[in-house]
């Protein structure tokens, strides 16, 4: 017997809420305690209302004990994941010496493993005069906090790809929103909030036919982390397989235009720190031990010793030249064709490098759930002539 839409939700509530509760009891990390507290609570509160037949009601509670109370009680209170401070602290220093990275880092709180664009997060608490400890009045913590700009840029690229998609409204969006894939990271982190941000921009854009937005978009992201170095060529494909392949080379270019602008000073001014703390820390080769150690297959291979890390980064590039080559031979055509293939490589990407975090694999659910979202209700609009390159054709329908 086939359950009940009523029954599918509860229980995905009951999932959400266990998976939830299970933070206070296993993590070692005080937010993270937290969070699982208040969203356990919002999504058993969610479970009880859906079974009551309230659905509108059970979002309410999902999104406020698993989003607005544990954020802002974090924030107001100075508390989060490393990653906050080092974000702030990023943006105190390029603001005070022109210099994103700390040099000759001694620890792990030292190190800021994003490249200089990440830094712009941080530019607010360190004008607010809220310093990169989370001082200051609640207004001050509010407006500075870096999680609240992370949050602004998903929030802002999510919405603008779907604009441009031509998309309805979808229930899919605030559902991803109230769920533990976007609900925790914003909560306690939020630093690859902006990169899936910029990424669902990035590919709403090329699918309507703007490669030079799309471009903006990922040299955006690039200028962020080096992970978003795949959403080019799958933009670049999807731009290829709709538009022809000079609305690729537009996008490509524009990508690397931006990118070299955001990160050429930050890489002139300290090269090797950059190198050290972008590039070597986060695989695995600094003099400081990454705190990114979940059990995923690439990070078991690197523990076995030098021939196991070169293995695992084999399998890595093995595993890109493959999505490259599936790029080549079945280019996407629609958005939702591209996430999932942007999802499939960065999935392959985080299990396979040799160190990684399962809270990394959020990003590929979260660019899959958003494309279904954004389906567009009706004809793309496009700003790309046809592939023939005659100038002012119209489409067959609209003539």
């Amino acid at each position: 017997m086939t359950p009940s839409p009523t029954a599918r939700w509860t229980a995905g509530w009951l999932l959400a809420a266990a998976w939830a509760l299970s933070f206070p009891l296993f993590s070692t990390l005080a937010p993270h305690r937290l969070w699982g507290w208040c969203a356990g609570c919002g999504y058993l509160a969610a479970a009880a209302a859906t079974a009551l037949g309230r659905r509108r009601e059970a979002l309410g509670a999902a999104l406020l004990g698993a989003v607005a109370v544990p954020l802002l009680y974090l924030v107001l209170t100075g508390q989060g994941q490393s990653e906050v401070g080092v974000i702030a602290r990023s943006g105190r220093l390029l603001l005070d010496t022109g210099k994103t990275y700390v040099d000759h880092p001694a620890g792990v709180g030292d190190y800021t493993p994003y490249l200089p664009a990440m830094s712009l997060l941080g530019v607010p608490r360190a004008l607010l005069g809220g310093g990169s400890g989370g001082g200051g009045g609640w207004a001050v913590r509010l407006l500075g906090d870096p999680r609240i700009w992370c949050a602004a840029a998903l929030f802002g690229g999510m919405r603008a790809g779907r604009r441009l998609l031509g998309a309805a409204p979808s229930p899919l969006l605030p559902l991803l929103v109230a769920s533990p894939v976007v609900a925790l990271p914003l909560a306690v982190s939020g630093v690859d909030l902006p990169l899936a941000g910029l990424c669902c921009l990035a590919l709403g854009a090329a699918a309507s036919g703007r490669p030079a937005l799309a471009g903006a978009a990922l040299g955006a992201a690039c200028a962020l982390k080096w992970t978003a170095l795949p959403a080019v060529a799958v933009a670049a494909a999807l731009l290829g397989s709709r538009s022809g392949a000079r609305a690729a080379v537009r996008c490509a270019v524009a990508a690397g235009s931006v990118t070299a602008a955001l990160v050429l000073p930050g890489a002139l001014l300290q090269p090797a720190e950059l190198w050290r703390q972008v590039f070597a820390f986060p695989t695995g080769r600094a003099t400081v031990p990454t705190p990114a150690g979940s059990p995923l297959p690439g990070h078991l291979l690197a523990e076995l010793g030098p021939w196991g890390w070169y293995l695992a980064v084999a399998l890595l590039v093995l595993g890109g030249l493959g999505v490259a080559l599936s790029l080549r031979v079945r280019p996407p055509r629609t958005v939702a064709a591209a996430a999932d293939r942007l999802a499939l490589g960065l999935t392959l990407a985080f299990l396979l490098a040799p160190a990684g975090r399962f809270g990394y694999l959020a990003l590929p659910v979260l660019l899959a759930v958003w494309a279904r979202s954004a389906a567009p209700s009706g004809p793309v609009p496009s700003r790309v002539v046809a592939r023939s390159g005659v100038r002012g054709r119209r489409p067959a329908r609209a003539r």
